[in-house]
């Protein structure tokens, strides 16, 4: 048997929130940070389209493992929105299929329309979209002018709170469950109003529990970048983090060692169900338990390694 590669880069364990920029992919803003970090491993948490800025939350080496559960929680974003203008992608980087007059307006006719979209919802996904059919990336048959049918999605708009109109601009602030297009909101929104809309500004601001306030920018890991590795790993935040809501159980060094080979344990005063966060006495981040039907503590994603902190 040949031997197995390493993989090239130094270990990083952590999470960093990267403010990406306007105008790249989330892949290479990934891979830029990546590359700057020296890390062995990383990845991201869903992308931003090329036109939104903001929070791209990046998992590094052991962090990966828990990536999903980002992916899954809800986000909020600030948009922009022009009224009068329907495009082929729903966003301003889309050719301009339809115009139409804006009517006149009140913050009391915006607001009742707003009003249909909060809460539970059903959203059909964009053509221009990440989304697969049959192996094929939605955008991919878009490109070459073909439209298929997409299934209604259900969705949760937790917020959706008009911040700021013009004659045909809107500026919207949006807390909503995963999966939600923007682009589409803001399409469907226009539709109800009369005369069409498409997105021109798109910024994250939270995912999950993290804040707008703890991001990161590119200016700042370069500059950091100059100083040296131990600097960039200051920018990095404990893997657990990402899972604050969730219950602590802190295992004994017995439950541990069981634990560890992937036997469920029984802890006193455990929640009756859900997920939970394991930790070893002293505090050390273990991973990510799940509680079993007969009320033990079974090991759901357990970690090599803490992180850079």
């Amino acid at each position: 048997m040949g031997k197995r590669r390493r993989p090239k880069g130094r270990p990083v364990n952590g999470i960093l929130l990267l403010d990406k920029p306007i105008g790249g992919s989330s892949n290479a803003a990934l891979q830029d940070v990546k590359r700057i970090f020296k890390a062995a491993k990383a990845g991201h948490t869903g992308n931003l389209d090329p036109l939104a800025s903001g929070m791209l939350p990046l998992c590094f080496g052991e962090a990966t493992k828990i990536s999903a559960f980002l992916l899954d929680a809800d986000k909020h974003y600030l948009g922009t929105c022009k009224l009068g203008v329907r495009t082929t992608t729903a966003d301003c980087e889309g050719e301009v299929i339809e115009e139409r007059p804006v009517p006149e307006l009140n913050e009391a006719q915006i607001e009742a329309v707003l009003e249909k979209f909060r809460g539970e919802i059903q959203q059909i996904p964009p053509m221009y979209s990440a989304l697969k059919q049959n192996g094929v990336p939605l955008y991919k048959l878009a490109r070459e002018g073909k439209v298929v049918e997409r299934e209604a999605r259900t969705v949760q708009i937790y917020q959706l709170e008009l911040l700021r109109f013009s004659d045909d601009e809107l500026e919207l602030s949006v807390s909503c469950s995963k999966g939600t297009y923007i682009r589409t909101l803001v399409e469907d929104i226009g539709e109800l109003l009369g005369c069409g809309a498409h997105l021109t500004q798109l910024r994250r601001t939270k995912v999950g529990p993290f804040e707008e306030s703890g991001m990161v920018t590119m200016e700042q890991i370069n500059a950091a970048a100059e100083e040296g590795t131990h600097t960039l790993d200051d920018f990095l935040l404990p893997m657990e983090d990402a899972l604050k809501s969730w219950p602590d159980i802190i295992l004994t060094e017995n439950s541990l060692f069981y634990v560890q080979q992937g036997q469920p344990v029984q802890v006193p005063q455990a929640p009756s169900d859900g997920l939970v966060r394991l930790f070893a006495q002293g505090g050390r981040f273990i991973g990510v338990g799940q509680v079993l039907d007969d009320g033990r503590i079974g090991p759901k994603r357990l970690m090599q390694q803490s992180s850079n902190k």
